[in-house]
């Protein structure tokens, strides 16, 4: 994730995903980081920061002779890119501020504590399925603005800021309230991966109705292979982002705007009803409930084993099974199928969406540097080598051109060209993470444990309802 999980995102990356994606069962001490970051008595002091002087070199005025630290998520994306790409290219500008580095792939277990106490790293990539709350964060003043960021010229991109050379609504991707705060770096394509050697071998194509969809899945079935399946330990994220893309197909993508502003009944909206009863139905003829215990990577090594047909996660997929995948595998994805004749979206409308959260603390010793971090990793070149590593596209507008896609890669550049602008997402994931962690949660009981369309969404309004009446708890829109 992710998502996506482990690595988007939810775009999330795992929120697109981005796209960070978490345990379906298990809930993570959101309040408590929360009740530790809000102002109170007790409150640690914000440690003394460095900061120098503004100028066309230095636009975001670093201490250009002191440490920057940054902490990456170690997850399907690896840190590769930060230790061969980014960091050499911030050294290369700023040789005596030197760089911090560490990783981790329990970003709320290792950092939250640092928060708590005001003495967090000055830039941090916030992912994985134990992800801090990024609203929670925000609404504590933990996170710096990044305004001056995207206002600053690009590294090497002459003429141009930083935001001039991003994907329309990427800042926005980051906003809460009416300011940036965070960076979602990379664009995250998601939809039912599948192998292409599995298809070609077979004669099989991919579905675009929903009797196409079960009339592939009966002949997988057939040949002893799961149709499809994901992991319910800690992936249930991509399930209801599946659930949730298909409802958005079905209504149009308002339905997912209204739940991201816990509108009353947003969940309990016909289309998510829909949405919910087609995949609970599917799952339970065509899916494995022994699923339910394994960790996305277990799944992901059955799919690589042609044991599962279809798969649903997003582009970080490719780079995350690297390893297990057989050299003539060919990942492919496609947009899901529509449910209905009458779904207001096209069955090439697709998920995607600016994922995978960076941010600058704003109680750094040097946020200012972070933000100066996240400069080189938005310059062509940052950009570009991102690419090359991860197979994951990012938010900076042609960087990906003159480099040779891998399968996985190309397919899903394919699919976000076919979407055009029938593309679409949500955030209420990264807004309010107790409304994410019961989604998942309900995504596993509809998906495994035999509930029902009616239930999963009754449930998800319930705790939507609560936040929402929840004055504590911070309020963002869209």
């Amino acid at each position: 994730m992710s998502n996506h999980t482990d690595s988007p995102s939810d775009l999330t990356r795992r929120t697109l995903l981005r796209r960070t994606a978490a345990a379906g069962l298990l809930a993570l001490p959101a309040a408590g980081l929360l009740s530790a970051c809000v102002g109170s008595s007790d409150e640690p002091e914000a440690p003394t920061q460095y900061s120098g002087t503004v100028s066309a070199e230095n636009p975001l005025g670093i201490a250009t002779d002191k440490p920057v630290e940054i902490v990456i998520f170690d997850g399907g994306l690896g840190t590769k890119y930060a230790t061969d790409v980014h960091m050499p290219s911030y050294t290369a500008k700023w040789p005596n501020s030197k760089i911090t580095f560490s990783s981790t792939q329990e970003v709320s277990t290792t950092l939250q504590p640092r928060f708590a106490s005001n003495t967090p790293p000055d830039m941090v990539n916030n992912a994985g399925s134990k992800l801090m709350d990024m609203g929670a964060l925000v609404g504590a003043g933990q996170v710096a603005d990044l305004s001056d960021l995207f206002a600053a010229p690009s590294v090497d991109i002459a003429g141009k800021t930083v935001k001039d050379t991003l994907v329309p609504g990427t800042v926005e991707a980051g906003t809460y309230n009416g300011k940036p705060y965070v960076l979602n770096y990379a664009y995250t394509v998601f939809g039912l991966w599948y192998s292409g050697k599995l298809f070609q071998d077979n004669g099989w194509t991919a579905p675009t109705t929903w009797a196409e969809f079960t009339a592939l899945a009966d002949k997988m079935k057939a040949k002893g292979i799961t149709p499809f399946s994901y992991a319910g330990a800690n992936a249930a994220y991509y399930m209801y982002t599946v659930i949730l893309t298909s409802a958005a197909k079905i209504g149009g993508p308002d339905v997912l705007k209204a739940i991201d502003n816990l509108e009353p009944g947003a969940w309990t909206n016909d289309a998510v009803k829909q949405a919910a009863k087609a995949w609970g139905e599917f799952s339970a003829k065509y899916g494995d409930k022994a699923h339910l215990g394994l960790k996305h990577t277990e799944v992901q090594l059955l799919q690589d084993q042609y044991k599962v047909g279809f798969y649903p996660s997003g582009s970080w997929l490719e780079n995350e099974q690297a390893k297990d995948t057989p050299a003539d595998f060919k990942y492919q994805v496609a947009a899901l199928p529509s449910v209905t004749a009458a779904d207001k979206l096209p069955a090439t409308g697709l998920y995607a969406a600016a994922g995978e959260m960076y941010f600058a603390a704003s109680k750094g010793k040097h946020p200012q540097a972070g933000k100066e971090y996240l400069r080189h990793m938005l310059s062509k070149a940052g950009a570009k080598g991102f690419t090359e590593l991860t197979k994951s596209l990012t938010v900076v507008q042609g960087a990906a051109e003159g480099l040779t896609l891998s399968p996985g890669l190309s397919s899903a550049n394919a699919v976000l060209t076919a979407a055009g602008a029938n593309n679409f997402n949500f955030r209420f994931d990264a807004w309010y993470k107790d409304l994410d962690l019961e989604a998942r949660s309900a995504t596993n009981e509809l998906m495994f444990q035999g509930g029902d369309a009616d239930k999963f969404v009754t449930r998800i309004q319930a705790a939507a309802d609560k936040i929402k009446a929840d004055s504590s708890i911070p309020k963002f829109s869209r």
